[in-house]
């Protein structure tokens, strides 16, 4: 019985997890692709977003924008492909623990992405 329903769990929290993952990835990638379409393709964007300080680490704005918006689709394809392979290497006690702190980097990644790409769009006006 208590298997049972610690599979419900699992199945219940991942349903939701890949669901919310998507979406941020969707939204992720819409916004890279609004701001790509409204700012300059340059090879080292940096310089365009810090003048003083940009010009130590070159970054082209492919790779500025891009790079958050590809791990965000590279989880949410191994989320979504690899459920039995996720549900077999539970490392935590709790279920809801692991999918809380997948949550919290998933969260981190997101953020980093839209603040990448507001960070762009406010340089290039």
């Amino acid at each position: 019985m208590i298997a049972n329903q610690a599979r419900d769990d699992f199945s219940r929290l991942h349903k939701a997890f890949a669901f919310h993952l998507g979406m941020a990835t969707a939204l992720s990638w819409l916004t890279a692709l609004y701001v790509a379409a409204s700012t300059p393709w340059v090879r080292n964007v940096r310089a365009l977003i810090d003048p003083v300080g940009g010009l130590d680490r070159v970054e082209s704005t492919v790779s500025y924008l891009f790079a958050m918006p590809a791990v965000l689709a590279l989880a949410w394809i191994s989320i979504v492909l690899g459920r039995e392979s996720l549900r077999r290497a539970q490392t935590l006690s709790n279920v809801a623990v692991e999918f809380a702190a997948a949550a919290v980097v998933a969260f981190g990644v997101f953020y980093l992405s839209i603040d990448r790409a507001v960070t762009l769009l406010s340089a290039a006006s």
